[in-house]
């Protein structure tokens, strides 16, 4: 089914693992492809030009169009280029989805600058510098013609950021703040017809092999936790139907779907004037009981990787 016919979309982190699986489906749903990925390793470091030559290649022996770029995320230059890209190359840009990740995995107390510091810049900084880019587009051509544009940002969260995990507090941090900031995206553009959906992916990719170890195989040719998992909720967000929903966040892979529920208040008590600390201990006592500790991380039957 071709329902992607005449959309043209850019995908970070594209050469390999979920954001490959992404890539190909949406061109064999009939849009145009920018395929980006650095290249580097699960860690941010080095670059090949390899994978992303690979993607291009085989969504075009499938009669699909594509065109590669190496840029990265972080670099405002070339966050910029890759948009343009897809201007310059097919006309326009309809899709972006925010991909690209790395993994620095430290206990805070051993968590060393650079590795705060890279991944951070990677997945929350690489989402707004791409973002923004598009976003400004649409923008410009919505007030040009005066219509709103049928824009889609689709960003990857994590249930890192949803629920915190160990080992994880940039990882997390990023990812916590990518659901806000699509909530807060999908706000600020949907006067100028733009959605904008947070996905939390569960899938065996690199990135996963130092957290969970290896993740299970599937049987009788299916596969729940295979990357290409993910990729049907992209598509079904960057389809015709897609229009309908903005600043939600999912989860999909691993055998399941959810719509994550955003924050609510879950106790409450009013004062008439300042409390007292004695006010705030009777609060806490009375809506968490005598011991409170964060929200379980979800049991998805794995074991995570220990982490010095």
């Amino acid at each position: 089914m071709k329902s992607l016919d005449g959309r043209v979309a850019l995908v970070t982190g594209a050469g390999r693992g979920i954001g490959r699986e992404i890539a190909l489906l949406l061109a064999r749903r009939g849009a145009k492809v920018v395929v980006n990925d650095l290249g580097g390793d699960w860690r941010g470091e080095g670059a090949d030009e390899g994978p992303v030559a690979d993607v291009c290649r085989e969504i075009a022996e499938a009669g699909g169009t594509a065109v590669g770029d190496g840029g990265s995320v972080s670099d405002v230059d070339d966050a910029a280029r890759m948009v343009q890209r897809a201007i310059d190359e097919f006309g326009q840009l309809d899709i972006v989805v925010n991909n690209a990740g790395i993994l620095r995995d430290k206990m805070v107390f051993s968590m060393s600058d650079d590795d705060w510091d890279a991944c951070i810049a990677v997945h929350l900084r690489g989402h707004f510098l791409v973002t923004r880019a598009a976003c400004a587009a649409w923008r410009a051509r919505a007030k040009e013609t005066g219509a709103p544009v049928d824009g889609r940002v689709l960003c990857m969260t994590s249930e890192a950021g949803l629920y915190g995990n160990v080992g994880q507090a940039n990882y997390s941090a990023a990812k916590a703040g990518i659901a806000s900031f699509a909530v807060t995206v999908a706000r600020e553009m949907q006067r100028y017809g733009v959605t904008c959906n947070a996905i939390a992916p569960r899938a065996r990719t690199r990135m996963t092999e130092g957290t969970f170890g290896t993740l299970p195989g599937g049987s009788g040719g299916t596969d729940p936790w295979g990357p290409a998992s993910v990729a049907p909720i992209v598509a079904a967000l960057a389809g015709p139907n897609g229009s309908r929903y903005t600043g939600q966040v999912f989860v999909c892979g691993g055998g399941v779907a959810q719509v994550i529920a955003p924050y609510s208040v879950a106790a409450e008590v009013s004062f008439g004037d300042q409390p007292e600390v004695e006010d705030l201990e009777a609060f806490l006592s009375d809506s968490l009981g005598t011991q409170a500790g964060p929200a379980p991380f979800p049991d998805l039957g794995l074991t995570p990787v220990n982490r010095p």
